[in-house]
């Protein structure tokens, strides 16, 4: 980071009234495991002859060690449904079937609870045949199949706070990785992406980061939802109007419907068309352009969406954390 680039956590300083985020560097990405943090506690194994419990013992984490346990651990959950993901695509392998039944790639619990049967419903039967029959195929499609859900696998229900919405995945070769706007390390950023981190350096002087992998967004709660999950390469919008559509509305109206105080970032009229799942009593809706490069410059260059998180901060500061710690995190890279 250049010298007279600001941070963004030097930007913004937290109000008097609210707890101070951590704002060293060193703090904002886990270097240590989870066993080297959990310290033992002393405790009275006897207790007293009055006491029906012993008392709890006093925490000797800091909270920044608290806050890397808890990446740790949103971090390995998501490896865990990857592990899934790719362990039953293997055994299929081995049993001589080429593809995996399209509702048994979806593992993540509590999205399983929170959309009950839903991919047994007569339309979601129509959309696996049609998946499993492009993976049979003879054009790749994208992302690969242990990837296809992996928006929810990154962000458990319970751990969304804000929803970012896109519209299918990448269709050129190794873009896609399930998650909306976000591609690998080592893969150029695409056009959009890229003017997402222009829009955060306009609008609060922060460096642009050094790869477009928003992974670390996904374990920390921000939902990162393609309004269509599959496509074929090179064919943008192929697998749209095949029933991706209905599901992921699904999602919409679940959080919308379960949750409350959830930010959402509706980029684009095919996103902001999703407003209508949504109840703005109980949630809040950030509307702008698509940052495409068509488009980013009818509304999206200048629409201070990080401005706009500041102002509804009392509900919004877990993502507003994140976008510090990915920002920073990658600026030192």
């Amino acid at each position: 980071m250049a010298s007279s680039s600001k941070t963004l956590v030097e930007i913004f300083q937290p109000a008097k009234r609210l707890k101070s985020l951590p704002a060293s560097p060193e703090t904002l990405t886990p270097k240590s495991s989870i066993s080297a943090l959990c310290k033992p506690s002393p405790t009275d194994a006897a207790g007293t002859a009055g006491d029906l419990l012993p008392p709890e013992p006093p925490s000797t984490l800091t909270p920044d060690q608290k806050k890397r346990i808890e990446i740790n651990k949103a971090v390995a959950r998501s490896k865990r449904n990857l592990r899934f993901c790719t362990e039953k695509i293997e055994r299929a392998k081995a049993e001589g079937m080429d593809y995996v039944k399209l509702e048994e790639l979806l593992v993540e619990e509590t999205w399983l609870e929170a959309l009950p049967g839903e991919l047994q419903k007569p339309y979601a039967k129509n959309l696996c045949r049609f998946v499993e029959r492009e993976v049979r195929g003879s054009v790749p499609i994208y992302p690969p199949p242990y990837l296809i859900f992996n928006a929810l696998h990154s962000t458990p229900f319970d751990r969304v706070n804000a929803v970012i919405i896109g519209q299918d995945p990448y269709h050129g070769p190794g873009q896609a990785m399930g998650l909306a706007f976000s591609v690998p390390e080592g893969i150029k950023m695409p056009s959009s992406l890229v003017n997402i981190f222009k829009e955060l350096q306009k609008d609060v002087g922060c460096s642009v980061p050094s790869h477009g992998n928003l992974e670390r967004w996904a374990v920390q709660g921000v939902l990162l939802l393609n309004t269509v999950l599959t496509v074929r390469n090179h064919q943008a919008n192929s697998h749209a109007k095949k029933g991706w559509e209905p599901f992921t509305d699904a999602v919409i109206r679940t959080i919308s419907q379960k949750k409350s105080g959830v930010v959402f970032l509706l980029w684009g009229n095919s996103a902001q068309e999703k407003s209508r799942l949504i109840d703005e009593s109980k949630h809040h809706i950030l509307r702008a352009a698509h940052p495409s490069g068509l488009s980013a410059n009818r509304g999206f260059f200048g629409c201070r969406f990080v401005f706009l998180i500041i102002k509804i901060v009392i509900y919004f500061l877990p993502f507003l954390y994140l976008l510090f710690q990915l920002l920073e995190y990658n600026s030192m890279a």
